[in-house]
């Protein structure tokens, strides 16, 4: 059973940049899936689009994997095509956590390690996932690293990258972020762990447009490019190299 996301319950002296340490690691899945909006209905688009994109052996990454619940998904629902699932994460504690997961779902096609994803190198691949990891990385980073995504993708193959995003509009912005933190405190969140929380990830987490991270896939090489699910803050696209239907 998930622990609950209690880490920024309680009043702190001093708010230190946000980690994926143990603690967080412990409550990860509970915290993602009360402040990310649609996150289960993002895995559940993933799958369905996977299902029909994949071939029989194909290697699937998924790139700053957390807990492993996207290949999890992907595992269990598309086992008739005997994929090779890999997760890398830079995160002692989560690499743990996933791999006890998939012991414990009996998952013997998925492999998990601890990797920095700028630095690794990728081999071919069917797809790659990427769920909310690129907004983490320095912004020098992120175009070396979908270019190289791009090159290790067959032909066909697809990046689903999903992300916080700031609002193309930026007079739209706080009215958004305000929806956006009604929804956590809907999902039970006080208003001193948003506040606390919005402290610890400022500067760490730094999300692009919409439009500007369009542009990053087109210019890594993807076309098309698509944003399959939107609301408000969050975006999941859809990139693809030389895909014909």
């Amino acid at each position: 059973m998930n622990s609950q996301d209690r880490y920024f319950a309680s009043p702190m002296e001093r708010i230190a940049p946000f980690s994926f340490n143990a603690e967080v690691a412990e409550v990860f899945d509970d915290m993602v899936t009360r402040s990310v909006p649609l996150y289960r209905e993002n895995q559940a688009l993933t799958v369905e689009l996977l299902a029909r994109l994949l071939k029989p052996q194909d290697l699937v990454y998924d790139l700053g994997c957390s807990t492993g619940s996207a290949l999890l998904q992907i595992g269990t629902q598309l086992k008739h095509l005997d994929l090779q699932l890999r997760g890398l994460d830079s995160s002692a504690p989560m690499v743990e956590k996933a791999r006890r997961k998939m012991k414990a779902f009996g998952l013997k096609n998925a492999e998990i390690d601890e990797a920095d994803i700028t630095r690794v190198e990728l081999l071919p691949a069917g797809a790659v996932i990427m769920n909310y990891t690129l907004q983490f990385l320095p912004l020098e980073a992120r175009l070396p690293l979908l270019k190289k995504i791009h090159a290790s993708l067959r032909p066909g193959g697809v990046l689903i990258l999903a992300e916080k995003i700031e609002m193309d509009a930026p007079e739209l912005q706080h009215l958004i972020t305000d929806a956006y933190y009604s929804f956590k405190r809907a999902n039970g969140y006080s208003e001193l762990e948003i506040s606390q929380k919005r402290e610890a990830l400022e500067n760490v987490l730094v999300p692009l447009t919409s439009k500007k991270q369009s542009e990053l896939l087109t210019e890594a090489g993807f076309a098309p490019v698509e944003t399959l699910l939107r609301w408000g803050p969050f975006a999941t696209f859809l990139a693809a190299k030389e895909l014909t239907l």
